[in-house]
């Protein structure tokens, strides 16, 4: 059974949620991001299926590529 709850946020923050995420799919989505912290034994089982997601892993990697390469355009 699932809780109601009211929360707040910015009002640029729930634009971007709404543009993004869809306006009926919000607490689905917060939901998700937070059940890892709450629940520790479905924390391993979200970091398998994020590895598992290739598409994600490859953009996580190219994240990655291009934080580092600002971090030495920065130090040059």
């Amino acid at each position: 059974m699932y809780k109601k709850l009211t929360i707040s946020m910015e009002p640029q923050v729930y634009e971007g949620l709404k543009r993004v995420i869809g306006a009926g799919r919000i607490s689905a989505f917060l939901n998700e991001i937070a059940k890892p912290f709450v629940d520790k034994k479905s924390i391993g089982a979200a970091y398998q299926e994020m590895a598992a997601d290739e598409s994600r892993e490859k953009e996580a990697g190219e994240w990655v590529e291009n934080l580092a390469s600002g971090v030495k355009d920065e130090e040059g």
